[in-house]
């Protein structure tokens, strides 16, 4: 039988997890109260503006109780704010206020110093070479 770090999944999800930590600890030294998570949340409002909870969800894989609740906690920061949906009652939209959008630009560096302390010594081929092979992991899955 393998070990477990011969298991190609499990060395992706393992570099995940150690980036996520590496990177929230650089993000908390730097003074920030802003999870990755909720970096994400504000970046899918600003790159796609009338999002649903639901998509948003799907684009930074939490489900709806989880960004529930990181709506709440950035809205209670005051970096998003909630407006009633003009067509639909039952939805809200969601607005990066101009404190959320300075967050975000003000991480910008930090968030660049953390991918490249991550991917040093690798090559740009490399990397795109690992972009080709794990979207042909994500379109084999779909397809199954």
């Amino acid at each position: 039988m393998e070990k477990l770090n011969e298991i190609i999944f499990y060395t992706m999800d393992k570099s995940i997890r150690t980036y996520r930590i590496y990177a929230q600890k650089q993000l908390r030294m730097k003074g920030y109260k802003i999870t990755i998570d909720q970096w994400l949340i504000i970046r899918c409002i600003l790159e796609n503006p009338h999002i649903t909870q639901q998509e948003m969800g799907e684009i930074v894989f939490k489900d709806n109780a989880s960004v529930t609740r990181m709506i709440e906690l950035l809205v209670k920061s005051g970096y998003i704010i909630r407006k009633p949906h003009g067509s639909d009652r039952r939805r809200v939209l969601l607005t990066v206020t101009p404190q959320g959008k300075k967050i975000i630009e003000d991480m910008h560096q930090v968030v660049i110093q953390n991918r490249q302390v991550a991917l040093a010594g690798i090559s740009q081929e490399e990397i795109m070479l690992v972009n080709k092979v794990l979207n042909q992991v994500i379109e084999n899955c779909k397809a199954g």
